[in-house]
């Protein structure tokens, strides 16, 4: 079979102190997943169950680019977050289980066009143009689930998830406070999916969102991982 054209190659990421790279199949994102960033944005904290949506592996952007600033908004956000790698399949995971699936875990941007998601939001249409674009899931270099030991990290302990932009902390919380834990979130997502290596599950945001410009130069940590960095250019 031919191709009437040809497509770019699979989006993938580094993996630190690995040759190979970590090949992006889908990418999952979780909503409201902190309750002071659900309050912030005026909305309700759903304890029912995780707020899922979408982004196109073509969304990917890689730390330390700098990208024009997003087409057909007039207000986009940063959001920090977890990013967790998967590596193997799994579908109906039992909570208990869930980790097994873990390959590694990063730090990243669920960039938004926040008025195109208010919009939508408003006439109860679905948040894709808000949240789906180019460059609009960043993503810091991954590192495998079984170094975190050697770095003292351990995504359900006490560890600190935060964000400056140009320099000043916007966003400082707790991996703790996240309403659904990462077994959680696999094991809801699990029986949404059939899950499989490559795919990228974005965990939520803390409080402290807020809008970017051209010139800004965000920065995001993770105790234990590498950091994600973003410059918007100036225009």
């Amino acid at each position: 079979m031919s191709l009437l054209f040809e497509l770019p190659e699979v989006p993938c990421v580094a993996v630190l102190g690995e040759h190979g790279r970590y090949p992006v199949r889908r990418i999952f994102c979780v909503g409201r997943n902190y309750a002071a960033h659900a309050r912030e944005l005026g909305n309700a904290v759903d304890r029912e169950a995780p707020i899922w949506f979408t982004k196109a592996p073509a969304a990917l952007c890689h730390s330390g680019e700098t990208i024009a600033y997003p087409p057909g908004t007039q207000d986009c956000h940063y959001e920090m977050e977890l990013v967790v790698a998967l590596g193997a399949a799994g579908f109906e995971v039992a909570a208990e289980d869930a980790m097994s699936l873990v390959y590694g875990y990063a730090c990243g941007f669920d960039m938004t066009r926040r008025d195109l998601q208010n919009a939508a939001k408003a006439k109860g249409y679905p948040w894709d143009t808000g949240k789906d674009f180019e460059n609009g899931a960043v993503i810091g270099p991954i590192t495998r689930a079984e170094a975190f030991g050697q770095n003292a990290f351990d995504p359900s302990a006490e560890q600190r998830i935060t964000l400056a932009k140009n320099g000043e902390t916007k966003q400082d919380a707790l991996l703790s406070e996240m309403i659904w834990s990462l077994p959680e979130l696999i094991a809801d997502l699990s029986r949404l999916y059939h899950l499989a290596p490559g795919d990228l599950i974005y965990t939520g945001t803390p409080a402290g969102v807020g809008p970017v410009a051209p010139g800004d130069r965000l920065e995001g940590r993770i105790e234990g991982l590498e950091p994600v960095v973003l410059t918007i250019d100036a225009i």
